[in-house]
């Protein structure tokens, strides 16, 4: 999305509520399509600027924005885009292997076995009924582990895995920009579903785990690709937003 088609930020007067989601909203896109990028630095006034709002509206945007761990704040030094930690983004995928793992052995050893209807219906399709829309698949892949989860009926397995989902979001949506990444999407997660109701437990984890690691090294180097070519881009003026008439 180029800043000039970001949808202008306009509300009625009296509703500051609909006016810090859409300014939340605004720069959350710019951090995930990499106009903002990991280590830029802002202070209130600019993106008030930019936004033509006020500093309350943007400074509750931002504050939403920095309990997610997009931003972060430092005394005297205004904002900042927060940096990618590839550590902790490997230490929480290797978390969700964990709990996947865990709940695909469970869902091997039901009985009766678990109702899996909705996932079939989505990933078990011919390649002719497969979408090829990188945020739509995105959004399914991330229910489809999701539902993995919540089918062993452990609700805090599925709370922890939802948080760990958060967090990862804002790399994990980098895997569907590509068109194989989507495919393999489609592939994999058939045969994690075939090897689930057959009840081949060993297979069905196997596929998983490869299925996973697999997406954090992809996501790894198409995440540090596309830093280095914004980077490279003159044109990179992280808060040249466009026309904006917000009222505050």
């Amino acid at each position: 999305m180029r800043p000039s088609e970001i949808a202008p930020l306009t509300t009625a007067p009296g509703k500051r509520q609909n006016l810090t989601e859409r300014i939340y909203q605004a720069l959350k896109t710019r951090i995930f399509d990499f106009q903002l990028l990991p280590g830029d630095r802002f202070s209130e006034n600019e993106v008030a600027d930019s936004m033509q709002a006020s500093r309350t509206p943007v400074r509750e945007a931002l504050t939403r924005l920095q309990r997610e761990g997009f931003v972060e704040v430092a005394f005297r030094s205004g904002w900042q885009v927060r940096p990618f930690d590839f550590e902790q983004y490997e230490q929480l995928y290797d978390l969700r292997i964990v709990l996947e793992l865990a709940a695909v052995k469970r869902l091997c050893e039901m009985q009766p076995g678990p109702d899996l209807a909705q996932l079939q219906a989505s990933w078990l399709v011919p390649d002719s009924e497969q979408l090829d829309h990188g945020p739509t698949v995105c959004a399914m892949d991330e229910r489809f582990h999701e539902q993995l989860v919540e089918a062993t009926g452990n609700r805090e397995m599925a709370r922890i895995h939802h948080d760990v989902t958060e967090r990862l979001r804002i790399v994990r949506r980098i895997d569907f920009t590509k068109r194989p990444r989507i495919e393999a999407s489609y592939r994999e997660h058939a045969e994690i579903l075939r090897n689930i109701m057959q009840r081949r437990t060993d297979a069905a984890q196997q596929l998983l785990k490869t299925h996973i690691e697999d997406s954090k090294a992809e996501v790894r180097k198409i995440t540090l690709h596309m830093i280095h070519q914004a980077r490279l881009n003159p044109d990179h003026t992280p808060l040249s937003t466009g026309s904006h008439n917000p009222s505050a």
